[in-house]
């Protein structure tokens, strides 16, 4: 190996070394936030946490337990601080939902945004009965802009 051989090899471990330490110094200060599954033991949402931001439309999707779903769909709602309902949808099971198990679901619901900061999104149990017994509901809060 000449001189010159060596004198490349040493710039070029010096120049990884500068990019390593950038990286590790502008990455170290910087919390990293990774979304995390709103949970209940029926529901599961996946594409939102408690208190985010919603605009419109809003695409939810998620897991219920089967017994959550009549005809493989059950009711969400979207209320402002007041109560008022902004908008209805039905969750649509993406899979098998005559089960126990989670299945997967979607839903859209498309709304003008309110006067009110916050509000809640509503899962509701498919309770075609109407019995009290079998009544079954969600609630995360959300924020409007």
């Amino acid at each position: 190996m000449t001189t010159k051989n060596i004198l490349f090899g040493f710039v070029v471990v010096l120049i990884v070394l500068a990019l390593v330490f950038w990286v590790l110094s502008s990455t170290a200060n910087k919390k990293v936030v990774v979304p995390v599954p709103t949970l209940s033991e029926n529901v599961r949402v996946t594409t939102l946490l408690s208190g985010t931001l919603a605009t419109s439309p809003l695409l939810i999707r998620g897991e219920a337990r089967g017994g959550w779903f009549f005809e493989a769909s059950f009711p969400v709602r979207l209320l402002d601080d007041s109560g008022k309902e902004l908008a209805r949808a039905q969750a649509h099971a993406q899979g098998d939902w005559m089960t126990t198990n989670f299945v997967p679901f979607e839903a859209t619901l498309t709304f003008t945004t309110p006067q009110t900061k916050k509000g809640m999104l509503v899962f509701e149990k498919d309770n075609p009965s109407g019995l009290a017994q079998n009544a079954g509901s969600f609630s995360m809060p959300i924020i409007f802009k």
